[in-house]
């Protein structure tokens, strides 16, 4: 790779990266001023040109460019400082946050218009540079962010190499291991399937509102990626030729598919995620779960609420078997322990009710 150079460059020659990574894809290849909204709503735009007009544009944050023409620079990393500087000098430019805007002005006194730049010689050189380490940087890049941008680094960079290999070695490259990186890559052309499906025309979603670490969770759930089709366990060249796509579209729909309460069938997080994990590898249940019962019932029918229930009574008995062994040895005294013994047999009284109650209910 080519030294970089360093030079200051006047902002009008500056122009924003229509392709960056951190926009969505429906805003690529779009004009500067809809990508200008974009950041003013949704990157703290207004924070950032406080910052920098109330500090000035500090030097040893110079934004990484290529030349695209004799007098023109596409910005490939600093697009979110780039935008702050243009809409200072510039404030007509914005549709959006007018009043935000102004007050920054009557706020602020610095409007930089010579910028320093490290001005590489071809894109993939900044890429090289930088590694992963931008993305986070000030502002921390959402999960889809990250998943193209590395997306695209494979295909920039190691196109030649199947996804395992190249899982490796931009693992190496940004200090991570290779079987998260494994995920999100794999992840990403899932997402790319789902994408291309139009989101399976759900309303209001899109690559906005799309939470890609629903994909990445649910691909480290043996059982959920089992049923999408997406097993990643094993090293193979195409992890989406084998994808389920009808099962792929109900996943879709559980997720993201609002009803008339405008709530969806499941909530992404991590608990949600796991019973429906066990949902899946249970027939019964799934089979249940898909025809509509609710996640928490069919989750009833696996069985494994009864096993952990042990598990965790047998937990709470042997640490507390532990704690009578050394009780002579402490210094605690009974008043130290007064409430938490309480709350103990509180516990266990509540525990032994709820199983008589249900006992009886049952022989009703």
């Amino acid at each position: 790779m080519t030294k970089p150079i360093f030079d200051t460059i006047p902002l009008e020659q500056l122009q924003l990266d229509s392709a960056n990574p951190r926009l969505p894809k429906s805003l690529h290849g779009q004009s500067e001023a809809e990508i200008l909204e974009y950041m003013l709503l949704d990157a703290s735009l207004i924070e950032l040109m406080l910052a920098i007009g109330k500090n000035d544009f500090f030097p040893g944050e110079q934004l990484l460019v290529v030349k695209i023409e004799a007098d023109s620079y596409k910005v490939v990393e600093g697009n979110r400082r780039l935008s702050a500087l243009k809409i200072l000098n510039n404030p007509d430019i914005a549709k959006v946050q007018k009043s935000k805007i102004q007050q920054v002005l009557e706020e602020t006194e610095y409007r930089p218009t010579e910028i320093p730049c490290l001005t590489f010689e071809k894109e993939e050189d900044i890429h090289n540079y930088l590694g992963y380490r931008h993305i986070t940087g000030i502002k921390e890049w959402k999960l889809l962010e990250k998943a193209r941008y590395l997306y695209n680094l494979w295909k920039s960079l190691y196109n030649d190499q199947p996804i395992n290999s190249a899982a490796k070695e931009l693992a190496k490259s940004i200090g991570s291991r290779k079987d998260y990186v494994k995920r999100v890559l794999v992840g990403y052309e899932v997402y790319k399937v789902i994408e291309d499906e139009a989101f399976y025309r759900i309303p209001g979603l899109d690559d906005t509102t799309f939470y890609f670490n629903y994909i990445a969770d649910s691909l480290n759930k043996n059982n959920i990626a089992e049923f999408l089709g997406v097993d990643i366990r094993n090293e193979k060249d195409d992890y989406v030729a084998e994808i389920n796509q009808n099962h792929l579209k109900e996943w879709v729909h559980w997720l993201f598919e609002k009803n008339t309460e405008n709530r969806t069938r499941l909530i992404g997080d991590s608990e949600s995620l796991t019973s429906l994990n066990r949902v899946l590898g249970n027939e019964t249940a799934r089979i249940a779960f898909t025809k509509g019962l609710s996640l928490d019932a069919a989750d009833d029918l696996t069985g494994e609420n009864d096993s952990q229930f042990i598990n965790l009574i047998n937990s709470a008995l042997q640490s507390l078997e532990n704690a009578d062994r050394i009780v002579t040895k402490v210094s605690a005294t009974y008043a130290n322990i007064e409430i938490q013994l309480k709350e103990i047999r509180a516990i266990a009284v509540k525990i032994g009710r709820a199983l008589q109650d249900k006992e009886d209910d049952d022989v009703i």
